[in-house]
């Protein structure tokens, strides 16, 4: 992703995690309605949320954003990072519960597949709400407290974590993200 602004870099992050966090709920409508959901396909849900919505995206706000707004005055217990800190915290467990599901769904075990069910709806209840508070609250609250010199400093810093992470990873998620969007909705 080109651009100056490290809100905007967010922000197109977001639109990219939406899709795949869109697909979240129609899988979980083919499941509770009895239908076969590949499990493969799980497995790959489970593998963007954990590189890109959280090693990306969230790496991002705790390890750069959040520290430097604390710096500027912002607490970081309350609102608003220190619930979005913890909605961050709710997402890893909702994803480690998908994993951990999806094993004993693909083992057979009678009650796995409800314990899916539940988690992929809980990823779909979770993130659009998140989404939301940090687009139209933290980015704003972001703009203002910063300064150009920080928020240059800023984008730089979060170059140097897709670069970490590289880019042909980085595209590969996002690929994933736009086939994801597109099977679901084929599928409704």
């Amino acid at each position: 992703m080109v651009t100056d602004s490290p809100t905007e870099m967010l922000e197109a992050e977001h639109r990219v995690i939406a899709k795949v966090i869109g697909a979240v709920p129609v899988l979980a409508d083919q499941l509770d309605a009895g239908q076969a959901v590949d499990v493969g396909l799980l497995r790959d849900i489970v593998e963007f949320m954990r590189a890109f919505a959280d090693q990306c995206h969230h790496g991002k706000e705790e390890l750069l954003l959040f520290p430097l707004l604390g710096k500027k005055g912002v607490p970081l217990q309350g609102c608003p990072v220190g619930a979005l800190t913890a909605e961050h915290a709710r997402g890893r467990a909702l994803v480690k519960e998908l994993v951990d599901a999806v094993d004993a769904h693909q083992e057979g075990e009678p009650s796995a597949k409800e314990t899916v069910i539940g988690a992929l709806r809980g990823i779909a209840a979770l993130y659009p709400n998140h989404i939301w508070k940090e687009d139209y609250l933290l980015f704003p609250m972001t703009n203002k407290v910063l300064n150009v010199e920080e928020l240059q400093l800023l984008s730089g810093e979060f170059q140097k974590v897709d670069e970490r992470i590289g880019l042909s990873q980085y595209q590969r998620l996002e690929a994933f993200a736009e086939h994801v969007a597109e099977i679901t909705l084929t599928n409704v």
